[in-house]
């Protein structure tokens, strides 16, 4: 696949996903979108903005007018766009007053399959169905795993995540995700401790056959066993078993990046997005 029509694919997959999700409000040459009910079925998102075209940069009346409609929402002021295909639109995001992240993105390519990873004896992977009694906890764990950043083992562990596991089933939040993984919109797999306890978890969302990979997350007290790559490969598998072609995904840390390198990833471009708005597609 060439890089002019792996780009395309990408701008397609971010133009198409979260409309399982959402519906699409127009805001000149922006498309804002608006999550279809309360909840928490695409983290983060919809609710971000994204060009309507890649060959129109959108004015600084289109960005006030979406900011906004976020406002008006009660969600934070979130854009997402591709850098190669809107490279214009970040100069009219920093006049507008709101700062700039990059998050570089992998790929990889279709013909290379990821032999299943080593994990440690008794740990089990496994997708998860809408009424897995691990749901909550499985759906618990990244808010976990990112908020201790980095690679290094950390004392965050069982005890908290079943403490957010209830919180999530309190608030409604897994109730909301479960007709997306009956619809077939989310997959989550999971790596299980020989007691049932998510040690390390992932997700990815097919449209079009592609698909970005995120929310790949370590418990902190499991890091350091190759729980991560497990779960990431047992994740392309899955996806590849359903006639996913391309695979993707974004990344903000280079240790990271380079556990992705050595599975085969490649470097694909560059998402932008507004500073610390909160991450799409858990």
């Amino acid at each position: 696949m060439s890089e002019s029509s792996l780009r395309d694919r990408i701008e397609r997959y971010y133009a198409t996903v979260p409309l399982l999700f959402s519906k699409t409000e127009k805001f000149g040459s922006l498309y804002l979108f608006v999550r279809k009910e309360a909840g928490s079925p695409y983290y983060g998102g919809p609710n971000h903005a994204r060009p309507v075209s890649a060959s129109v940069t959108p004015t600084a009346g289109d960005i006030a007018l979406v900011r906004a409609r976020q406002r008006e929402l009660g969600v934070p002021e979130s854009f997402e766009w591709l850098a190669e295909a809107t490279p214009s639109m970040r100069g009219r995001i920093v006049e507008a007053g709101l700062p700039v992240a990059e998050r570089p993105l992998m790929v990889l390519d279709s013909h290379h399959r990821l032999p299943p990873q080593s994990v440690p004896d008794g740990v089990s992977i496994r997708s998860l169905g809408a009424d897995d009694p691990a749901l909550s906890a499985v759906l618990a764990l990244p808010e976990l795993a990112f908020g201790d950043e980095g690679t290094a083992v950390g004392p965050t562990g069982r005890a908290e995540l079943e403490s957010a596991a209830r919180r999530l089933t309190a608030d409604g939040t897994v109730a909301t995700i479960r007709p997306s993984l009956r619809a077939g919109h989310k997959t989550l797999v999971a790596a299980f401790a020989p007691d049932g306890t998510p040690l390390a978890a992932g997700h990815y969302h097919p449209a079009e056959n592609t698909t970005e990979i995120g929310g790949i997350g370590t418990l902190p007290v499991a890091r350091r066993q190759g729980l991560g790559a497990a779960v990431m490969a047992a994740l392309v598998a899955h996806a590849r078993d359903r006639g996913v072609r391309t695979v993707f995904l974004a990344y903000a840390e280079e240790t990271v990046a380079r556990i992705y390198a050595r599975l085969g990833f490649r470097l694909a471009g560059t998402t932008l997005l507004i500073a610390n708005q909160p991450a799409r597609g858990q």
